[in-house]
């Protein structure tokens, strides 16, 4: 097997959602145009290309500022390297939004949370009202079963 055969069958192995893909492509069409098999099989792999050939570059901008993370700031670079500077400032205002959303949605989950949780003091008077509870219930049924014994002595 040559090198650049196992090259091709690594891309192979990596793919996007068909579902998703085709939701996307739909969506981006007028609802009276249909799309055969085989153009989103190609819209789908032209996708899987242009994500290795931008996740590629920005490894290599990543790798010229002597990072070892790929960070956003280098793939907008990659970006521009690779004759997309159009599409830059629609992608950083796509990245803050994604951002914004993500933040939104993290405070809704912590609200969430706050509410579930109990306050240290307010754990505590629980525990001892369940315990309370318990000694009532535990109490209740002793007296029961000495009442008899009270009455035999």
């Amino acid at each position: 097997m040559e090198p650049m055969d196992i090259v091709a069958k690594a891309k192979e192995d990596a793919s996007l959602p068909k579902a998703t893909m085709t939701k996307i492509i739909k969506e981006m069409l007028p609802p009276d145009v249909r799309v055969a098999r085989d153009a989103q099989d190609l819209l789908i792999e032209c996708c899987v290309e242009f994500i290795n050939l931008v996740s590629s570059e920005s490894n290599e901008v990543c790798g010229r500022e002597e990072r070892r993370t790929i960070a956003p700031e280098h793939v907008l670079k990659a970006l521009g390297v690779l004759g997309f500077g159009d599409y830059i400032e629609e992608v950083y205002a796509a990245y803050e939004q994604h951002k914004l959303e993500t933040m939104q949605d993290t405070l809704k989950g912590a609200k969430w949370s706050n509410r579930a949780e109990m306050t240290e003091e307010e754990a505590l008077a629980e525990q001892q009202r369940m315990f309370a509870e318990a000694r009532a219930r535990m109490n209740g049924g002793t007296i029961t079963s000495k009442e008899p014994d009270a009455d035999q002595s």
